[in-house]
């Protein structure tokens, strides 16, 4: 009997994604505690350029809201300001092996096989990011598990 290869659970912390078609990667980070964030992650596009993502819950009907902005300004900030850098908002959806469809989780569980932002493609194509001085390659709304950073 051969045993079969271990893979070590990652959590989503320390996740990182991937979008095939466009060469587009998610970068998860610890969000140390923040009360109201509860998932950091950095969105790198082609030709260097970086969309910086949040999510946080919504009241109500519970919902992981993530947010990608661009340029945005640092410090006390207005919501005129955060609006005018944000470049995608909605829900943030994962997926199994399986394709059973759930919400994103905490940054403690393992990491899901897949993540869906659903019209991103399309938000990211009409921003201020995209064009001759942004990224010319429009990601897919899913993005596939790659690794684990250490």
């Amino acid at each position: 009997m051969i045993p079969a290869p271990v893979h070590a659970a990652c959590p989503l912390a320390l996740a990182v994604y991937g979008d095939a078609e466009s060469e587009a990667g998610i970068d998860f980070r610890p969000t140390m505690g923040a009360a109201t964030v509860t998932n950091s992650f950095k969105m790198v596009l082609d030709k260097g350029v970086v969309l910086d993502g949040i999510v946080m819950w919504t009241d109500g009907v519970a919902r992981p809201h993530g947010s990608l902005m661009y340029k945005c300004p640092t410090g006390d900030v207005t919501g005129d300001e955060l609006a005018a850098c944000t470049v995608w908002e909605g829900v943030v959806y994962s997926a199994d092996d399986q394709g059973n469809i759930a919400l994103l989780p905490a940054e403690g569980v393992d990491a899901p096989k897949t993540l869906i932002f659903p019209d991103l493609g399309p938000s990211l194509q009409m921003s201020a990011a995209y064009g001759a001085d942004g990224f010319s390659k429009v990601p897919w709304d899913a993005f596939l598990l790659k690794g684990c950073q250490e």
